[in-house]
């Protein structure tokens, strides 16, 4: 009997070591391309941190930015919203229901379609972290989750109050850049970013970013450190400044990209020179392995999915070789004389500006 129970369990261990084996081989043969897999999907994190009338601008700021990486492809369903304050039902809002970035109200950017994800007291330092690290209590609505992967691209756009190492959040508490710094490598160590990006319009924005160690992230703040980030112009109708300059002159920049646009990082990190800015716009680009001039800009701020249309049907029945050949020969034909094309997702849409 005990020699049986040894026989059993020797044979286990054979079986065991084969499929190890079996599971090695199977690994070596994959191709090196499918185990360092690559960008496959865009994700964005947009946060305003701030909170009542005066701080209409911030609102604003987050709300145009949500506007056009929507146009530009990336589903709400891969868009966290984060708006501390409701400036479209605020009491003060001479126009209910709307928030302009532009006093000439050429675009209310609270439209039908826009889905806040995090509103109100809802805004708080713990829910960012936990968002972004995915320590999320159980239970928690598949739309507050941030769900990427190893190769998720994810924008982060910041805008609020801020300080010399510290983000304000509603007035109450703040998040440090030391905080900010270990919850992205949590998210590193984790697997939930592929590349990042992260876009602060803050005053001392750049001090956000100076204690990032991690992989794969590129930044750029509106203003640095010792700096204030300035206001770009009022709506005498509100009484307020109704956006930043930094994401005014970004919008600006935006607007002109299309889903198939060749522009490239490279150039969003240049749209708004001191004269323009008046602060001083910093950038940090040591710890992104990729030069920024050679990165579609789509590669954050869009989802590029293109849909090729046939202008003829297809026959799908069975059909001889030279049939086939013919046919092969005549898509051909079609490609080269341009018959056969891509079709845009989206409609071109112009900002106007004052």
């Amino acid at each position: 009997m005990k020699n049986m129970t040894y026989g059993v369990a020797n044979i286990l261990v054979i079986l065991i070591l084969m499929l190890v084996s079996s599971i090695s081989s199977i690994h070596r043969s994959l191709p090196e391309d499918f185990l360092q897999a690559g960008h496959t999907n865009n994700w964005a994190v947009l946060v305003d941190t701030s909170r009542f009338w005066f701080n209409y601008r911030h609102v604003a700021n987050v709300l145009s930015i949500y506007r056009s990486v929507k146009r530009l492809g990336i589903p709400d369903s891969q868009i966290i919203l984060i708006i501390a304050d409701d400036m479209a039902c605020n009491p003060r809002n001479p126009r209910p229901a709307t928030v302009f970035n532009n006093a000439n109200q050429h675009i209310n950017v609270y439209g039908d379609d826009v889905e806040v994800d995090y509103r109100g007291y809802e805004v708080t330092v713990e829910n960012f972290v936990r968002l972004l690290t995915g320590r999320l209590p159980p239970g928690t609505p598949r739309s507050k989750q941030l769900l990427t992967d190893e190769g998720s691209n994810v924008l982060v756009y910041l805008t609020g109050h801020g300080g010399d190492g510290f983000l304000k959040f509603q007035d109450s508490e703040e998040v440090t850049s030391q905080e900010l710094a270990d919850a992205v490598e949590q998210m590193w160590q984790k697997r939930r970013y592929h590349e990042m990006f992260f876009m602060i319009d803050t005053c001392q924005g750049a001090s956000l970013y100076e204690k990032f160690y991690s992989p794969n992230i590129l930044a750029v703040a509106s203003s640095l450190v010792g700096e204030d980030s300035l206001s770009h112009h009022v709506d005498p109708a509100i009484g307020v400044y109704i956006i930043d300059r930094y994401t005014y002159y970004a919008l600006d920049f935006l607007e002109r990209v299309e889903p198939d646009s060749t522009k490239t990082m490279g150039e969003f990190l240049s749209v708004c020179p001191k004269r323009a800015c008046i602060s001083t716009v910093g950038v940090r680009k040591d710890l992104f392995p990729r030069d920024p001039h050679k990165v579609p800009i789509t590669d954050f701020f869009g989802s590029l999915r293109p849909v090729e249309l046939t202008l003829s049907g297809l026959n799908v029945t069975a059909m001889s070789r030279t049939q086939n050949q013919s046919r092969r020969e005549e898509l051909k034909r079609k490609v080269s004389d341009r018959s056969l094309q891509y079709a845009k997702q989206f409609p071109t849409s112009k900002l106007g500006s004052s």
